[in-house]
């Protein structure tokens, strides 16, 4: 390809995780070849409703280098082996989501099967209790997986929790270390070529002219290219996830440093807890059409387990997706392209995968629609079954004690999720879909863990000669056996980072 084919500039247009993000993976895949410039403005808060991540979030960090002491370190991060659910399925339940399977399959059957008809036989072992992951978050340990496919270490994978602040501050220093420009100032005007209407630049408010030809829009809600000055549109998911609003307060560490995030559903919505090095992060999600902001504050501060740090801070929002995430020269990375509520914490995820997608479909200046449509498409996918993911909590509940989760249970829902409902309510069968992000695993976890209990069994396993409960046993032994000796969470990130995870405030 001739070089004045080549996209010779990108303007990133906001800061925060996405815009950082962002900055420091095209600076990574592109080197000195593209001048990349960031512009926000320290006037501009950033949003940063989720401090909790999946694990993909690793690959991302793996692929700038960037080594994980260091990134606890500077982040105030901890470890993330799944997500426990309070009050979900019915009041007083609780389960667990892990990140990683059940156990090691030892049949051609799904080892859920095994469990199943166990089940039915009288055996009273949860479905978590075979996950690694849960055996070392309720002892509160934690370690790395084994590469050792014989060792049941091996069974179980990890995220992060960290300050997300901290974490654009921190991909901040990559990105100029590597040549990112960044520009202090507000956006004042967005300029358009008359002839196709792809953007040209942007003035500032202090009068300063950016022109480029890649856009990349992290301006949060605003979408000030992407809908500011494109229109794109935006579509509306409140009717299948109702919460619009949202309240964060940090507060002190009290009790030890759980490896994992809390999510508790309360009467309008529910609150997370996620536990850092030298805080705890806590929220409201709520509807707001059963329950105030005022009511919400109070309710949360009231629910904390230790000393706030502060007031409340309250955030609007509908979830939803943009009808476009690349139009013409400007792709919507993080907010600015959609929003999902951070009940799985896919917030940074979107992020990444954004960054992943446009990374490998870059385009060249003639910025062929092909190209655009592709990137469009596999980041609709994606969007829909994530949004189906999360639709799935609200609408498996079998709560009538307050009105929210009335209108959930009672719902209807997308075809695609109807489908995957059904086919584990009749067999116990997990239907994958294209680009769906959450694997069987995390689809079991919901739908056993909130009570979708299949009517049969797969109908193989009734052929197969094998002895399920003898060997769900000795996996339940050998799991709780080696979880027991494994280093305490806060033990293990003080030897990794050298810091002793604060029991008091910030």
């Amino acid at each position: 390809m001739a070089d004045n084919d080549l996209v010779r500039s990108i303007l990133i247009v906001g800061g925060g995780t996405a815009g950082w993000m962002s900055a420091a993976a095209l600076v990574r895949a592109l080197s000195s070849r593209c001048s990349i410039t960031l512009v926000e403005s320290d006037a501009i808060g950033t949003v940063g409703v989720g401090e909790a991540t999946i694990p993909p979030i690793r690959l991302f960090n793996q692929m700038l280098g960037i080594d994980e002491r260091d990134f606890l370190r500077e982040t105030r991060g901890s470890y993330k082996l799944g997500i426990e659910f309070v009050n979900w399925g019915e009041a007083g339940h609780r389960y667990f989501h892990p990140f990683g399977p059940y156990g090691r399959a030892f049949d051609t059957v799904d080892l859920h099967q095994y469990w199943l008809r166990a089940r039915a036989e009288g055996e009273a072992a949860p479905l978590c209790d075979h996950s690694m992951a849960w055996q070392l978050a309720k002892a509160n340990r934690f370690c790395p997986p084994s590469p050792d496919p014989r060792n049941v270490l091996s069974t179980f994978d990890y995220a992060y929790h960290f300050d997300a602040g901290l974490y654009a501050a921190y991909l901040r220093r990559y990105a100029e270390a590597r040549g990112v420009h960044r520009v202090e100032g507000q956006v004042a005007a967005v300029h358009r070529h008359g002839e196709d209407g792809f953007v040209a630049g942007v003035t500032l408010a202090d009068g300063q002219r950016l022109d480029a030809d890649l856009f990349i829009d992290c301006s949060g809600f605003r979408g000030l290219l992407i809908e500011g000055a494109l229109e794109t549109g935006y579509q509306d998911w409140s009717h299948w996830l109702p919460c619009d609003r949202a309240m964060a307060v940090p507060s002190e560490n009290v009790g030890p440093l759980t490896p994992y995030t809390r999510s508790t559903a309360r009467e309008a919505g529910w609150q997370w807890r996620i536990p850092l090095q030298h805080r705890t992060g806590n929220g409201y999600v709520y509807c707001s059409q059963f329950l105030s902001d005022d009511e919400a504050a109070s309710r949360l501060l009231a629910r904390l387990d230790g000393k706030a740090l502060g007031e409340p801070r309250p955030l609007r929002f509908t979830t939803g997706r943009r009808n476009r995430f690349w139009n013409r020269n400007v792709v919507a990375i993080g907010l600015s392209s959609g929003f999902m509520e951070p009940l799985e914490s896919t917030s940074i995820h979107l992020i990444q995968a954004g960054i992943a997608k446009l990374i490998a479909l870059f385009p060249d200046r003639g910025f062929d629609p092909l190209v655009i449509e592709e990137y469009n498409r596999l980041a609709i996918a994606e969007y829909e079954r994530i949004r189906d993911f999360l639709v799935l909590h609200y609408k498996l509940t079998r709560r009538d004690d307050a009105e929210l989760w009335r209108y959930c249970a009672a719902m209807d829902i997308p075809d695609t999720l109807a489908t995957k409902i059904e086919h584990f309510r009749r067999y116990g069968r997990l239907v994958a879909r294209e680009a769906d992000l959450f694997g069987p695993p995390s689809w079991l976890a919901v739908q056993i863990g909130q009570g979708n209990w299949p009517e049969a069994t797969d109908p193989v396993a009734a052929y197969r000669d094998v002895d399920g409960r003898g060997w769900l046993a000795r996996l339940r032994a050998a799991m709780t056996q080696t979880a027991s000796v494994q280093p305490d969470h806060a033990a293990y990130i003080a030897g990794q980072v050298g810091l002793m995870p604060a029991t008091g405030g910030a």
